[in-house]
């Protein structure tokens, strides 16, 4: 059940701060790591992987999508570094640092040479920069989450803990939304020549700003009680998998089915529309950040909901609405009518918003705090290596061998089971303080 209370307090200065710097930051995050994305489906294959899109295209876009799932294997590494270290130092010390990390790997990705023109060096380099995105993004979420949900007032904290899960869709609509306007100012021999750099160059503008923003964030509560308490553990990912192994298990398979749908929207539909559709490229680049818009308004619903209803059941909503809308969803994309198309990624936003808004909330509630940025992170890591990471390469494979987007549906089906069935083994704590406190939901 719910852990909310009848009159929780409003948000006071100081919490709505913390809210923008969390906000601000994974906005811009996850900005940089769609461009990516969005980009591989588009451009990539010619520009970086020359010879094989000459021999076979096909297999060309296949490794284009391919190299950004590379980048989520080196997400659990970034989760546990900046788990130790922020659980040793505080979450804002490293938010800022991983912010850092991704502009500066967002911004030479907009300024590298294609093969054509460095040969061997231009895949190489760019998967080295994608890594080092990974890295980044691997340390940047649980930061993020921790900071909104414990300043969170009791009955409050999946609300608070949505604010950090709209930067994704939110990021989202700004790397579509700049592609959308490039595209549109920009013939398209111009757009594939000099076009697509501009969103990743727009990074160091987007970095400042979010630096700025966060600089003015106080340190967790919850992290100057354990360093006033000096009860820091010594080795918290130690200490994490000798009593929380089950928890971590957990938050990576609560997250597989929302991560591998969510990256469908964010990498797939766009090239899947445009290439295997035909409709023309600004139409589904719209739909797009229509979908995204949508998916940020009912992930902040989640969350509210989860401080009624409960943290479990909003999750169960959210993977059920999913599996029965993947069908569907196919089947009007199938049609190749971009009203349809757009309906169906809006409804799909419903179940994504269920099955992310509450995670925040979710995860810091499972875990106590001398491991919790480790827990969190690396949890979320692995969840996104499982789920997300090669989840357009595999689409596009099943697409390519079975001519029928019905088979990717399929397999997101079997992701929301999974996931529906590992929140539903969680034991949600009620009225649980999230102080140094060794309880957490068995």
């Amino acid at each position: 059940m719910s852990n909310a209370s009848p009159h929780p307090p409003s948000a006071s200065r100081e919490d709505r701060r913390v809210l923008a710097g969390a906000l601000a930051g994974t906005t811009i995050e996850w900005y940089d790591f769609f461009v990516y994305a969005q980009a591989a489906g588009l451009v990539f294959a010619p520009h970086f992987f020359g010879p094989v899109n000459e021999r076979a295209p096909g297999l060309a876009t296949l490794i284009s999508l391919a190299t950004i799932g590379i980048s989520f294997l080196f997400r659990p590494l970034g989760a546990v570094v900046a788990g130790r270290f922020g659980d040793r130092i505080g979450r804002k010390r490293m938010l800022v640092l991983t912010l850092l990390l991704m502009g500066a790997a967002t911004t030479l990705i907009g300024v590298l040479p294609t093969y054509g023109q460095i040969g061997l060096a231009a895949p190489v380099v760019l998967i080295l920069l994608r890594i080092l995105q990974g890295f980044s993004a691997g340390g940047e979420w649980g930061g993020a989450a921790l900071l909104s949900v414990e300043h969170a007032p009791l009955g409050r904290r999946g609300l608070y803990g949505a604010f950090p899960q709209i930067g994704v869709p939110i990021g989202l609509i700004l790397a579509t939304g700049v592609l959308w306007a490039v595209d549109a100012a920009t013939t398209e021999e111009q757009f594939l020549a000099w076009g697509w750099r501009v969103p990743f160059l727009m990074s160091v503008t987007l970095i400042v700003v979010g630096y700025l923003i966060r600089r003015a964030v106080e340190e967790s509560p919850v992290f100057r009680e354990l360093e006033e308490r000096t009860r820091t553990s010594s080795a918290p990912l130690r200490d994490l998998f000798r009593g929380q192994s089950r928890n971590v298990v957990l938050t990576a398979l609560v997250f597989i089915g929302n991560n591998a749908a969510g990256y469908l929207l964010i990498a797939y539909f766009i090239g899947y529309g445009t290439g295997v559709l035909g409709l023309p490229r600004s139409s589904v680049l719209l739909a797009t950040v229509a979908g995204a818009a949508s998916w940020l308004v009912f992930t902040l619903l989640a969350g509210a909901l989860s401080d009624r209803i409960g943290r479990v059941r909003t999750f169960q909503i959210g993977y059920a609405a999913m599996f029965a809308w993947m069908v569907p969803l196919f089947l009007l994309m199938d049609t190749r009518d971009i009203r349809l198309f757009t309906v169906a990624v809006l409804v799909m936003s419903f179940g994504l918003g269920l099955s992310y808004g509450p995670m925040s909330a979710l995860y810091a509630e499972m875990f106590p705090a001398s491991v919790r940025y480790s827990g969190v992170a690396i949890g979320y890591a692995l969840g996104a290596v499982l789920g997300g990471a090669f989840a357009p390469t595999i689409a596009e494979a099943l697409m390519q061998s079975t001519g029928s987007g019905l088979s990717v549906g399929a397999y997101i089906m079997v992701l929301c089971v999974v996931s529906g069935a590992a929140v539903s083994m969680v034991k949600e704590p009620k009225d649980t303080e999230l102080g140094d406190t060794r309880q957490t939901a068995p």
